[in-house]
């Protein structure tokens, strides 16, 4: 059975309430806007983001804003070198009373998870995240548990290069709808923040503007935009092309081109449009697949990065015709 077609009033009420999380987070999180909205778009999608860069720049505060703005279950998980597979997913416990094993949920059951540092655990208790972020589940002695729905995943990471971290691996990273950056703030930001710090203005002082139920709507309103066959048809090209190319040995996987198949819909429907374009493609496209690629390393010794290298795919990539791309 097919969705019914988007209408125009679902997508202005999807646009009203993405503005909505935007502007309650950039109380906090000063000078960010697009990254903001690109966390929240990644959310509409039913995907998880990475967010990747130096300490000190505001990633954990982003994470938690993101989540506090969410009226649901937020569970924060501090990755450290200690950190066991069951302090994630949970652990069975004896009882001796009964004589039986019980199950005792990790911290994964929740609405909104914050992976916070997850670079820093060991490439073992990582894993732990692969079946929940990709299923939403936990299996336990052969038996599937569901997490929450929604359930989001927002994971942040320190430079590889940063003492205590371990490389997450291929399939892990491939997880993620979205890795991003957010830089130092402008002059200006920075001000700001400094102002609300000396203030006495903290992260915990977010509070909900979206309920769960406001995100189950967002993801089917997502899931509801229309991708017309062109579009398709490009994206998939989009991703074909970065297994040919000669610099790449592991170019994007059809789980990429899925995801950002899925986020241009919620770009779409945060412009309060029902149908989504090549433009929300290019847009989204440096921040859904440059993670994915992996370049050879006389590539990476030559200085190309992996997101310069999705901009010339998408440079040189034929795009539809809008009226192709639209019917």
């Amino acid at each position: 059975m097919t969705e019914s077609l988007l209408g125009p009033d679902d997508a202005a009420w999807f646009a009203e309430r993405g503005t909505a999380l935007v502007r309650n987070v950039e109380t906090l999180i000063r000078g960010k806007t697009e990254i903001v909205r690109l966390v929240a778009v990644c959310l509409a999608a039913e995907g998880h983001v990475l967010i990747d860069d130096v300490p000190g720049t505001g990633k954990t505060s982003l994470a938690k804003a993101v989540a506090n703005s969410i009226a649901g279950t937020m569970r924060r998980i501090q990755f450290t070198p200690d950190l066991l597979p069951t302090d994630v997913t949970g652990v069975q416990v004896w009882h001796s009373g009964t004589e039986t094993f019980e199950f005792q949920p990790g911290p994964v059951f929740g609405n909104v998870i914050l992976a916070d540092e997850v670079n820093r655990a060991s490439p073992k208790t990582q894993s732990a995240l692969l079946e929940v972020m990709e299923e939403q589940q936990v299996t336990v002695d052969g038996t599937p548990i569901a997490v929450p729905r929604p359930f989001l995943v927002v994971a942040t990471q320190n430079p590889v290069e940063h003492g205590g971290t371990y490389d997450l691996p291929e399939a892990q990273i491939d997880r993620f709808m979205m890795r991003l950056t957010i830089g130092y703030p402008d002059h200006g930001a920075e001000v700001e923040v400094l102002a609300n710090r000396r203030g006495g203005r903290s992260v915990d002082a977010v509070t909900p503007v979206l309920t769960t139920a406001d995100i189950d709507r967002m993801i089917g309103i997502t899931r509801r935009v229309h991708l017309s066959e062109p579009l398709l048809g490009y994206i998939v090209t989009l991703a074909a092309s970065t297994r040919r190319r000669p610099e790449v040995r592991l170019g994007v996987s059809t789980r990429g081109a899925l995801a950002l198949a899925a986020a241009a819909q919620a770009h779409a429907a945060a412009d309060s449009r029902t149908y989504a374009t090549p433009d929300d493609v290019k847009a989204l496209a440096p921040y859904v697949l440059g993670h994915r690629v992996l370049l050879r390393p006389e590539a990476e010794m030559s200085g190309l990065r992996a997101v310069d290298l999705i901009g010339e795919t998408v440079a040189a990539v034929p795009v539809p015709s809008q009226r192709q791309a639209t019917r």
